[in-house]
């Protein structure tokens, strides 16, 4: 399952789109800077039923599904140990209480350790690091979709953490995509999380360094490999 993401204001001769498999936090207060500190209650969680259902496609790497009650709300604290620094994240279990379960499931389950990003976009407009596809291909997803849970208000300013997806409802997966500067896009990507500052750095300087070999949308993946180690949840 081939996700997308498209920029507002794609030209007819160079469509940027986000393809990842199976699945793309912040909406429009996202700054790039952690949200309040507030710690996540795990004892109850949000209480939202979330359902996911089974992906036709075969999943990348095989893990159980997540819950089908939400585990979380509030903020909940993330670190992404990659090649290139550890990426803070502050996941919003209240705005995408469904997402943020997937996504701290499949965290538990290393299902993002030892996995490569393998779509960067750097021209203005669609500044942006994708990962989540142990396939490393733009293809892999969970084997399961994810909801979404987006208003349709959202935007993506640098500093936001959001699911990728296919371009049709509900068709989210392990794919997210990470913000390092002003990206346009329709708002049908669900916004579940911010990085804090330090990060939107540490992602500015592996798009400096530029894309191994661009495709005809002007992406591909980063010259400087971004590889998670692991996932944790602080």
């Amino acid at each position: 399952m081939l996700s997308r993401v498209l920029p507002v204001a794609a030209s007819a001769v160079l469509l940027l789109s986000l393809s990842a498999c199976g699945s793309d936090d912040s909406s429009s207060s996202a700054n790039g800077s952690s949200s309040a500190s507030t710690s996540a209650s795990t004892s109850a969680g949000s209480g939202k039923a979330c359902d996911y259902p089974t992906d036709a496609a075969n999943a990348a790497k095989q893990v159980d599904p997540p819950p089908s009650t939400a585990a979380y709300s509030g903020k909940v604290k993330a670190t992404i140990t990659t090649s290139v620094g550890d990426l803070k994240l502050s996941l919003d279990a209240d705005a995408a209480p469904c997402t943020v379960n997937s996504f701290v499931s499949l965290a538990k389950q290393g299902y993002y350790d030892d996995t490569s990003c393998h779509r960067l976009g750097d021209v203005p407009g669609f500044q942006m690091l994708q990962c989540g596809d142990p396939s490393g291909t733009g293809s892999g997803g969970p084997g399961y979709t994810v909801p979404d849970e987006y208003t349709g208000k959202e935007s993506y300013s640098a500093g936001t953490l959001a699911m990728a997806n296919t371009g049709q409802p509900n068709s989210g997966g392990s794919q997210f995509f990470m913000v390092f500067g002003d990206t346009q896009l329709d708002p049908t990507y669900t916004v579940f999380g911010t990085l804090d500052a330090a990060s939107i750095k540490i992602l500015e300087g592996v798009a400096k360094d530029g894309i191994a070999s661009p495709g005809q949308d002007g992406t591909g993946a980063p010259k400087t490999p971004v590889t998670f180690s692991k996932v944790t949840i602080d």
